[in-house]
């Protein structure tokens, strides 16, 4: 394992950990969620079965999140996940283990940025596999109000959202409603015609935040062809290590099918 620093287009700090292989089958790019990092053990177990089938396995923290690159969590937007993903990419092209095209996986508001980097860069990429992912702005506000009805014109009135994290309760996410304003401008069903790679989605059939019925939207918008999609019976968005093995074999199996 090597961790890096490098800098976005800011100049801010991004903290890079690279898991390399001796004989290198494949390239994996991996972002974690919103508040997360690249250390959450649901991430890294992703990772862990792209390198036992020999990919060499990039994670990152996006900068404004909980792990050790630059930022506060309050000026986090998905345009800023998104820009950090790109620019991690682009300083990884001219690393030696670059390789193209590489799998792009992501978890939740990762799963959103790695589906919206593969309609803008589909070229690149040879496959998507995104956890629990995002969508779009205006199918995360559905998905809350299903939750707790009032809760988004309660923010919108306010300015500002606080609420404990399910991971790690000692964290509390603190919100401005600019970040909602700017996931609104972001649909990745607009662009999901340009998904002809092949796609692999997982979503668990407890989980509220980006429930199944939103990831069969974005299924049903990905063209014909060798695309999946699993859903885990009982798990919710943010799940446990009882799960692990089940996620772990469905993309250890379906890297077979793209190698």
């Amino acid at each position: 394992m090597e961790k890096i620093s490098i800098q976005n287009r800011k100049g801010q700090k991004v903290v890079v950990v690279v898991d390399g292989t001796e004989h290198q089958r494949g390239l994996v790019f991996l972002a974690h969620g919103l508040g997360s990092s690249k250390d959450s053990p649901r991430l890294k177990i992703i990772a862990e079965s792209f390198l036992e089938k020999g990919f060499t396995a990039v994670r990152f923290d996006t900068t404004n999140t909980f792990g050790e690159s630059d930022g506060n969590y309050e000026d986090s937007t998905f345009t800023t996940y998104y820009e950090d993903l790109e620019d991690v990419i682009e300083w990884a092209r001219a690393q030696e283990w670059y390789q193209e095209p590489f799998v792009l996986v992501g978890s939740s508001f990762g799963g959103k940025s790695t589906t919206y980097y593969a309609e803008n860069y589909p070229e690149r990429v040879l496959a998507l596999a995104p956890l629990a992912t995002g969508i779009s702005g205006a199918l995360r506000i559905e998905a809350r109000e299903r939750r707790e009805a009032g809760r988004i014109q309660q923010w919108k009135e306010s300015g500002w959202k606080e609420e404990k994290s399910s991971s790690y309760p000692e964290r509390v996410y603190r919100m401005p409603w600019s970040h909602m304003e700017d996931d609104l401008k972001y649909d990745t069903l607009r662009g999901a015609h340009k998904l002809t790679m092949p796609t692999l989605f997982i979503v668990g059939d407890k989980d509220e935040t980006t429930p199944q019925d939103h990831i069969q939207k974005l299924y049903d918008a990905v063209p014909a062809g060798k695309k999946e999609m699993h859903v885990v019976a009982g798990m919710g968005h943010v799940f446990g290590e009882e799960f692990f093995p089940e996620v772990k074999k469905i993309y250890s199996d379906w890297i077979d099918t793209i190698l």
